[in-house]
C-alpha cells in the first residue's frame, strides 16, 4: 500500500500560516477523517497533501519520496483529490467526467484504450451512476452529483483518495449514500482515504482514524474511541458533551449538552464537567 505522510509542515496563504511545523503519518490501507472548528486548518492540510498548496518549510512525502518533485501525471495516478464544491463546464455529461479521470493515463503513444473504456465503465458501476451516464451534470442531484465526482476520481486508479467535505450540502440520506461509497472502497477496494468532515458522528463511524485539529495545530490522532473523548472536544471545539456508545457498531457518538465558560457546571454534570452517567443507545 501506498504511505502517506507530512513532516513538519508549515502552509501557509499570504504569508501568513495556518498549519505549522504539523506532523501527519496517514495510515495506509485506512480511512482517515480530520475534523475540528471551521478554520482551524483542515481543508488547508488537505491541500497541501494533494499538492494543491506548497508548502513554506517541511514536505509532503509518498513513499518516501517528496510529492514536490513528482511529476504531474506520475503524481495524478498514485493520489487522487475531490476539492470541495467542484465545477465542470456547463452541459458536461456524467460520463465524460468520469473519462477526465483518465487524463494521467494519457500519453503521446497511450491514447484511449479498451482499457480505459472499461475502467470508466467500472466506476460508473462502482459509484451506482451507470444510468446517469448520458446525462449533464447540473441535471443530477446533489448525492448523484457527488457520486459522479467520486466515480472520476475511481477512474484514475489512484491507491489514496483525498476528499474534503464529501458530504457538504447534502441531506441526510445522500450524505450515507456517499459514506456508505466510501467505506465499500476502502474496504472492498484496499483504498486509502482521507477526508474532512464537520460531522463527529459520521467521522466516528465510518472513519478508523481520526485526526482532531484546533487552531492550526493537531491535538490528538487515533481511534475514534481515543480522540472523541469529554477533554479533547472541550479543547478543540469548547463544548460540553456526552459520549455514548452505539450499540450496532461500537463506536462512540457524541451529544453535546453545553457550550464550556468559567460558570459553575450545568445541572446533571459530574467534576470535570463530564456528566456521571453516559448510557450505551440503540
Amino acid at each position: 500500500m501506498s504511505v502517506l505522510q507530512a513532516r513538519d509542515i508549515t502552509l501557509a496563504y499570504d504569508g501568513v500560516p495556518v498549519i505549522a511545523g504539523v506532523d501527519l503519518p496517514v495510515p495506509p490501507g485506512q480511512i482517515t477523517a480530520l475534523i475540528g472548528p471551521n478554520g482551524c486548518g483542515k481543508s488547508t492540510l488537505l491541500r497541501g497533501l494533494a499538492r494543491l498548496l506548497k508548502p513554506r518549510a517541511g514536505a509532503v512525502y509518498l513513499d518516501g519520496a517528496a510529492i514536490s518533485a513528482l511529476p504531474t501525471k506520475e503524481l495524478a495516478r498514485r493520489l487522487g483529490i475531490l476539492p470541495q464544491s467542484p465545477t465542470a463546464p456547463e452541459g458536461l455529461t456524467v460520463r465524460d467526467l468520469v473519462a477526465q479521470g483518465r487524463y494521467p493515463h494519457q500519453g503521446w503513444f497511450q491514447q484511449w484504450s479498451r482499457e480505459d473504456e472499461a475502467v470508466v465503465a467500472r466506476a460508473l458501476d462502482i459509484t451506482g451512476t451507470t444510468a446517469l451516464a448520458g446525462r449533464p451534470l447540473d441535471t443530477l442531484s446533489g448525492g448523484q452529483r457527488q457520486r459522479a465526482w467520486i466515480a472520476m476520481a475511481l477512474a484514475q486508479e489512484t491507491p489514496i483518495l483525498l476528499l474534503d467535505e464529501p458530504t457538504t450540502f447534502l441531506d441526510i440520506a445522500h450524505q450515507l449514500e456517499v459514506l456508505h461509497l466510501l467505506e465499500r472502497l476502502n474496504r472492498e477496494e484496499g483504498r486509502t482515504i482521507v477526508m474532512v468532515v464537520h460531522d463527529l458522528n459520521h467521522a466516528a463511524r465510518y472513519a478508523g482514524h481520526l485526526v482532531a485539529m484546533a487552531e492550526g495545530r493537531i491535538v490528538v490522532a487515533g481511534p475514534p474511541r481515543e480522540v472523541l473523548t469529554p477533554a479533547t472536544l472541550r479543547e478543540v471545539f469548547a463544548v460540553e458533551v456526552d459520549i455514548l456508545t452505539d450499540r450496532r457498531t461500537g463506536a462512540p457518538i457524541c451529544v453535546p449538552y453545553g457550550l464550556c465558560s468559567p460558570a459553575a457546571p450545568s445541572l446533571g454534570a459530574a467534576p470535570g464537567g463530564e456528566r456521571a452517567h453516559q448510557p450505551a443507545v440503540r
